[in-house]
Formats: C-alpha cells, structure tokens, sequence
C-alpha cells in the first residue's frame, strides 16, 4: 500500500487588485474554465473564484457586500470595538474616583 504524502503547505501570497482583475477578466472571457485558469497562472482555484463571485458583486451581478461596503464594515466595526474599549476605561475610572471621594 502506498504511503500517503501530505502537500506541503504553499506560503500565502498577496496580489494586487490589477492582477486580480486580469484572472477574472481571463475567466469571463470563457474560452478557459476557472480551474484552468487557476492552473495556468499556478493560482488556488478557491481564490479564483471568490475572486470571480466578488467581481460579479461589485458589477451588481450578484446579491451581496461590494468590496467598498466590506471596507466601510471592516473601518467601522474597528471603530465600534475602539469606542467599546474607551467606555469600558471611564465606567471603571467613574467607580475609581466615586471610591475616592467617599
């Protein structure tokens, strides 16, 4: 029986949004599948097409957030989380000083 090899694990690599757009352009062109297009430009063919179904929601082709309403989300839920913390730091210094002055 033959062993079983585990793939090595391929070190996560960033891209800038004009390749990005270039792959999906290559997939909705359609003389190429998205897998092949992912094995053309040695790419995983999930990001490919998360890549794929996030174009065609930016575009409005498809139900749900634009890469701007994520942005915004992802801006504003760091905000929540910074004014969360800052509420937390003045109830405990309000009971700190309400010790103090009794």
């Amino acid at each position: 029986m033959e062993t079983m090899e585990r793939k090595k694990a391929r070190p996560r690599r960033s891209f800038t949004p004009e390749f990005k757009a270039e792959i999906v352009e290559c997939c909705k062109r359609g003389d190429r599948s998205v897998g092949q297009v992912a094995r053309d430009f040695d790419l995983g063919e999930t990001a490919v097409r998360a890549w794929v179904k996030q174009a065609e929601i930016d575009e409005g082709d498809r139900p749900g957030l634009t890469t701007e309403e994520r942005t915004e989300l992802t801006k504003l839920r760091r905000e929540n989380r910074s004014l969360r913390e800052d509420v937390e730091i003045l109830k405990r210094a309000t009971v700190f000083f309400a010790k103090e002055t009794r």
